[in-house]
């Protein structure tokens, strides 16, 4: 399998390329790449099956380097030394990645599903989904894969999203609502945390668009829309605290 190892370390690119020769026979290194620029201009050249991909680089990162291509047709094992926002979203989507410094027996598992992969679909369509959902953080704009096609709506223009089950519908200024087949759990570690608010288990709000608190029977408030969401009761010193900070 034609293999890329894709890191702005030297000693990064050394070391994965010396297991990989050690420990991973079936894999054919045929370049390495120090930067996004590099590796995209290797990619095209040498069509690889499965590239090792560093998330954190210099200029432009390994999501950014991935929309570059209109079609994805090799597989992509991440690696990154930073277990936050982007490990968990690459587990969501069943993407492969090894945490840095690199266990032998990550990667060999790793690698045995590469195998899997490849002979299961020629095509990893899951990156397109996976980088619809990255891509706000170039522009602004969130992507949602509803039933027809994809949605792009401004991150100011969402007031809330509800869950239901396993789907979501964000509700936006313009009074269009959108319900998409993923859970609120993963937009809530999309959206921007100073401003996006898990008010309740099945909602989380966009601090910007809280017109009232309500002091009933509960803890509540209206959004601009009219709506009514309930605030955990756990929830409502941090609620406070996070509304000061508004602006």
């Amino acid at each position: 399998m034609r293999t890329i190892i894709i890191d702005d370390e030297k000693k990064g690119r050394e070391i994965l390329q010396k297991l990989i020769s050690q420990y991973c026979p079936d894999l054919e290194i045929v370049a390495l790449a120090a930067d996004a620029e590099e590796a995209y201009r290797m990619i095209n050249q040498e069509k690889p099956d499965v590239i090792f991909l560093d998330i954190e680089m210099p200029n432009e990162d390994g999501f950014h380097l991935l929309q570059r291509f209109e079609e994805i047709k090799f597989q992509v094992i991440f690696t990154t030394a930073y277990d936050n926002y982007a490990v968990k979203a690459i587990k969501h989507h069943a993407l492969d990645y090894l945490l840095k410094p690199i266990d032998i027996d990550e990667l060999k598992l790793a690698v045995e599903n590469l195998k899997k992969a490849l002979t299961a679909k020629p095509a990893p369509d899951k990156y397109v989904d996976f980088l619809a959902t990255k891509k706000h953080d170039y522009n602004g704009r969130i992507a949602l894969p509803i039933k027809d096609g994809i949605v792009y709506l401004a991150i100011p223009e969402i007031i809330r999203v509800e869950s239901d089950g396993s789907y979501s519908t964000f509700y936006a200024t313009d009074g269009k609502k959108y319900m998409v087949s993923k859970n609120l759990g993963e937009y809530e570690e999309v959206l921007p945390a100073k401003e996006f608010f898990r008010a309740h288990k099945s909602h989380l709000i966009n601090m910007k668009k809280v017109k009232k608190y309500l002091r009933t029977d509960g803890n509540f408030v209206e959004m601009e829309d009219g709506s009514v969401v309930e605030i955990s009761r756990r929830k409502k010193d941090e609620f406070f605290q996070l509304m000061e900070t508004i602006r």
